[in-house]
């Protein structure tokens, strides 16, 4: 079934990133829905009840990982879309790597505030990937963009779309650029 659902659209496949065959990483691909309204309704959640249950988080993510793949379809630069799990557990959810091997890593939360915590698996992206990697975003449903340290930024998710978040947004609650 699984080749049948991959074949008319319903379901796409995140590969996972890793840089050295040898490093203790998971290498299972992570399975997206392509519909997430689909998604919803197979899981007979509306809005209202999705706010209020834990399946909130899992939606959200899939949502923003549709949105990306849609955005990087008309992308200039086409980056391979990734994911990231060692097997402590770390992980990141989007992993961008364009060809030159420069990466992004973008953790997708559905919580209206973000943490120091929230950036774990992007600093251990950041480890893994060394000089390769360019900066860590954590896409959030709050409302302000934050620095977190060195090329670690938490952005509100509606930034994948609204104009008012340029890519080095001068406004940001630090002065460092944004992603």
């Amino acid at each position: 079934y699984m080749a049948l659902f991959e074949t008319i659209f319903l379901i796409g496949h995140l590969p996972a990133w890793y840089s050295n065959l040898g490093k203790r990483l998971v290498k299972t691909s992570k399975l997206v829905m392509n519909d997430t309204g689909l998604l919803a309704t197979l899981l007979a959640v509306d809005a209202a009840r999705l706010e209020n249950t834990p399946l909130c988080g899992a939606v959200i993510e899939n949502f923003v990982i549709t949105e990306l793949k849609k955005q990087i379809s008309w992308s200039d630069i086409k980056p391979a879309m990734l994911h990231y799990r060692t097997q402590t557990g770390q992980e990141v959810d989007v992993v961008l790597e364009d060809t030159a091997g420069r990466i992004v890593g973008i953790e997708i939360k559905s919580a209206k505030s973000v943490g120091g915590q929230d950036f774990r698996g992007l600093q251990s992206l950041a480890e893994a990937s060394g000089n390769s990697f360019r900066k860590g975003v954590v896409l959030y449903g709050g409302n302000d963009i934050v620095s977190f340290g060195n090329n670690l930024f938490a952005m509100p998710i509606d930034s994948l779309w609204n104009p008012d978040y340029s890519a080095w947004a001068p406004e940001t609650k630090s002065s460092t650029p944004t992603p």
